[in-house]
């Protein structure tokens, strides 16, 4: 118990500053006394204790405004590097019955200058979201500056501020940009082979009576003239092969070749997930197998945006077979410098 009276001493959960405002209180209350003890005049004494009344109540009323706040942090699902991505926060006040009053979030950031959200009161047991938005510019895992919550309540005097705390870890993904078609004709990843279902392709797969909000540009004018009512198509969806993705080289020598390199292979990646295909992905040191679907392209960003061409290979390519290296897959090829 004493230590821990001790490192609350020494690490008080909240710190408090005078504001200029404070600075000429406290300068104030210092003259007053100083004047009262050579004059004994009761007036001056009793104008320091008032100033003195004042400064403690001021540090009640803004400890009680803070008490009882939960904070809980609401982080995108995907970061991508150098994309703005919106956060948010819930900012919770757990007292029964008292009400926060001029609240302060700090949100703190490593990139550029701190944002301030403000509160004017948050009702007993009640909760308000809070988002801003920000952007990571690196891939790889990151830690987040985190928030504050801070008060100048009721006076104006003293700044209260407690410590950092959601600063948690996230994992940034590798910027992913839209694939140009020339480059999906020079890796053959364009894919035309049907596959029998409703999509986005470009070979009609049936017609079927207008409904409100479908696209207008595909209404089929000729058949909807034969049977007298507003006919569209449905479009045969498209597919790409599966596709192994081998990363070659390990980028040592060329920070921004790397960069490049893994961008442009994230991209490819999510191109491929989302139209369908089957991605696996081979790289020095590190391998995922064959796989769709939005749980797949996570773990496949993720092993990019990890990827760290100096750190030792904690597990390789599959080495026969029965891995599901030798698959019979189309292979991309992406240098990474």
């Amino acid at each position: 118990m004493v230590n821990s009276w001790l490192w609350r001493l020494l690490r008080p959960p909240r710190t408090i500053w005078p504001t200029r405002d404070g600075v000429w209180c406290l300068l104030v209350v210092m003259g007053l006394g100083v004047a009262a003890i050579n004059t004994g005049n009761n007036l001056l004494y009793l104008l320091v204790s008032l100033l003195l009344a004042l400064i403690i109540v001021s540090g009640v009323l803004s400890e009680q405004s803070m008490r009882g706040l939960e904070l809980r942090a609401v982080d995108p699902d995907e970061i991508f590097a150098g994309r703005p991505e919106l956060f948010g926060m819930t900012v919770a006040n757990r007292k029964r019955w008292l009400t926060s009053y001029s609240i302060t979030v700090e949100v703190l950031s490593p990139t550029s200058a701190s944002r301030f959200i403000y509160l004017p009161r948050l009702d007993a047991q009640a909760e308000r979201l809070i988002t801003w938005e920000d952007t990571l510019p690196k891939r790889g895992r990151h830690r987040l500056a985190g928030v504050r919550i801070t008060t100048r309540f009721p006076f104006g005097l003293f700044l209260k501020a407690a410590r950092p705390t959601l600063t948690s870890d996230v994992v940034v993904y590798p910027a992913v940009l839209p694939v140009s078609p020339e480059l999906l004709r020079q890796f053959g990843a364009t894919g035309d082979r049907p596959t029998r279902r409703r999509g986005r392709g470009t070979e009609l797969y049936n017609l079927r009576l207008y409904r409100s909000g479908d696209d207008p540009r595909l209404i089929h004018w000729r058949s909807s003239a034969k049977t007298q009512d507003l006919l569209v198509r449905e479009l045969e969806a498209e597919t790409t092969e599966d596709t192994r993705l081998v990363l070659v080289g390990s980028g040592a020598r060329d920070p921004v070749a790397l960069e490049a390199a893994l961008s442009q292979a994230a991209s490819l990646a999510t191109h491929l997930i989302r139209a369908g295909a089957g991605v696996e992905l081979v790289g020095p040191g590190f391998y995922v197998r064959l796989g769709r679907g939005k749980v797949h392209l996570r773990s496949l960003l993720e092993t990019l945006a990890l990827y760290d061409p100096h750190a030792t290979p904690l597990a390789g390519a599959p080495l026969d077979e029965s891995d599901g290296a030798f698959l019979p897959l189309r292979q991309i090829r992406v240098r990474l410098g």
